[in-house]
Order: structure tokens, then sequence, then C-alpha cells
């Protein structure tokens, strides 16, 4: 396997000559370097995160005569870099290989990656499974700092709170965060501080849907159907004028059931009320199986039933380190006017 690979790792990196110049320029050092569904071995990846080198496998483990042949191409082409590898070919994606003892601090250490003048805590393995600054949304972080300035920002399901920082980045007047994980929320706080900010992102932890019905004035009664829900936070109703909505495939909560491909309206219904007049949207759908198209049609459907029709859209396409062999990348973004 390791005299297939290496012709595919040097023509992905070639294929970069143009965009990695460019990155670096703007200050980012955080990309892939290898996206394998398209670029010839499915289910690796390899991303930079400053001087990380992350190796994920998600369909088999790579033999160690693959990996030595993978961290001796990278380190005669990026030299200095770190290789952290994760094995994620087993169920639900966990990582399954363990580390000898040197390789697991290394994997365990906090690192700083950059991506367009921002500072991002990363490292190579934490108590989670992926990592903490996803790299395909930076095309959609690119596209809040354009958005951002003067306005205020509500970022759902903000994980680390990457695309909220980058707005307060880009000069944004109010920026609320809210996820549910007291996990995720620390690493945002600790990017916080990583940044010279000209506001400081606020920081929500509650469940998305308590979020949205409070901020939307729809309410968030604390008994439902006779059961007193588990607590959370009282929020004063409020708009914003940009809204980013960047659900999980599937999730479950007494408050409610993300399902993006047999319901995306229950969460999207919601943030869009939590969006003003005139304002934006941002959201996304990472499941490969919908179908763009399919999805718009449901969205413009959606937002119409709510009363909040769809004036203008435009697809955020993710940048050319995660190529599309179809132009249908699985990652679909679409930036709506409200």
């Amino acid at each position: 396997m390791s005299d297939t690979l290496l012709p595919l790792l040097a023509a992905a990196l070639d294929a970069r000559a143009e965009l990695l110049p460019r990155l670096h320029t703007e200050q980012t050092d955080a990309y892939r370097l290898f996206h394998g569904s398209v670029e010839g071995h499915p289910g690796l990846t390899i991303d930079r995160y400053g001087d990380l080198l992350l190796v994920q496998c998600f369909h088999s483990p790579l033999t160690t005569e693959t990996l030595t042949v993978l961290e001796a191409f990278y380190a005669a082409s990026l030299p200095g870099m770190t290789l952290v590898y994760n094995d994620r070919s087993h169920a639900n994606s966990r990582i399954g290989n363990p580390l000898p003892a040197d390789q697991l601090a290394a994997a365990m250490a906090t690192r700083e990656a950059h991506e367009m003048g921002v500072t991002y805590r990363i490292q190579g393995r934490h108590a989670g499974q992926d990592p903490w600054l996803f790299l395909d949304l930076r095309a959609a972080r690119r596209r809040v700092m354009q958005e951002a300035p003067g306005k205020s920002l509500l970022n759902l399901f903000a994980y680390t709170g990457g695309v909220g920082i980058a707005a307060a980045k880009a000069g944004a007047r109010f920026v609320v965060n809210v996820d549910f994980a007291d996990s995720s929320i620390m690493v945002g706080k600790e990017n916080v501080r990583l940044n010279d900010l000209p506001v400081r992102p606020r920081f929500v932890k509650s469940d998305a849907f308590a979020a949205m019905r409070q901020y939307s004035s729809i309410g968030q009664p604390e008994r439902v159907r006779g059961k007193r829900m588990p607590p959370f936070p009282k929020l004063e109703a409020q708009t914003f004028d940009l809204v980013f909505l960047d659900p999980p495939r599937y999730a479950k909560s007494s408050f409610g059931v993300v399902d993006l491909v047999n319901d995306y309206a229950s969460v999207f219904k919601p943030a869009l009320l939590c969006v003003s007049q005139g304002g934006t949207l941002i959201c996304t759908n990472n499941v490969a199986d919908v179908q763009r198209d399919v999805w718009l049609d449901q969205l413009q459907r959606s937002a119409a039933k709510a009363g909040r029709p769809i004036r203008e859209m435009e697809w955020i396409m993710p940048e050319a380190d995660f190529p599309s062999s179809d132009g249908q990348p699985p990652l679909k973004i679409a930036l709506l006017r409200v």
C-alpha cells in the first residue's frame, strides 16, 4: 500500500501548490493536505494544524510501513511537523489505537493553529473524538468574517466556538455561542483568551432547542406534557442579524430531536425565527446522502411556512483543500437572506 500511497500524497500536495501560499499569506496554517475520499485513498485524511500533522483513517488501519513512508514524505515536504495517528475505523469512529508513552504525550500536548489571523487551541488527542476545529468549515468562517462587522451573531451548536470567535475578530457587535457540552465551551473560552478580540463572545451552556425557543419568543416551558424538563438557562427574547446553524447529523434530548436526513425543519424553523428581519441565516448539512437541491427545497418550503420566506440564497463551497469529484461536496453550506 505504501508504494501506491506515495504518488497520491505527492499529487495532492501538487494540487495545493497555489492554495497553500495564499493561506500562509493570510496567516492560516490549518488545512487538509490529503482528502482521501476524492484523492485516491477513501477513509484516509491528513490535516495540518500548526505544527501538528493529524493522520486519521476511518475505513481500515494503516500499517506501520505505510505510516513510516507517510511520515518521511511530509518530513521532507513540510519539515518540523509532529505526526499523530488516530485509527478511527472502529464503531462510531472511535479512536482505537493505543500509542507509546512518548507519542501519546505528543498527541495530548496543547498546541496552537491559526486561520485568517485567528488562533485556535488544538490537540491531536483529547477526551472527545473530533478535532477542535473543523477545517471544511473554513469557507463558512471566512464568509462570517465578511458578514459580521457591526452585526450581532448567534452561533448554534457552536462546539468550540470557532465561528463566533472568527466573527468577534472581524468586528461583530455582539456574539453568543450556544453549546450543551462543558468540554467544548471550555476550549472555546480558551480560544477567546488566545486572541485579541474587540468584543468578548458570550458562551451559553444550553440545549440548542431551549435556547432557540427563548430567543425567538416561542418560549421553553419548564414542564412538557406533565414532565419536568432538565434545567436550562433562562434567556431573554432577542433576534440576531446573523445566525449560524451547524447541527450534528442526529441528536436526541428531552428538548427535541435533530435529524438532518428526515426532519431538518425541526431545527431550521426555530433558528430562522431567531434571525432579525432582513438578517442572514447560514446553515449546514453534512450528510452526504442528502442531495443539495432537495435540501434547499426543504429550506425554502419551511421558511415560507414559517412566514419568513427566503429573499436570496447562496451556496458557500468548501475551499480547494476539500476537492469534490462532482461539484457536490458532502458538506452543504447555504447562506440565506430572510
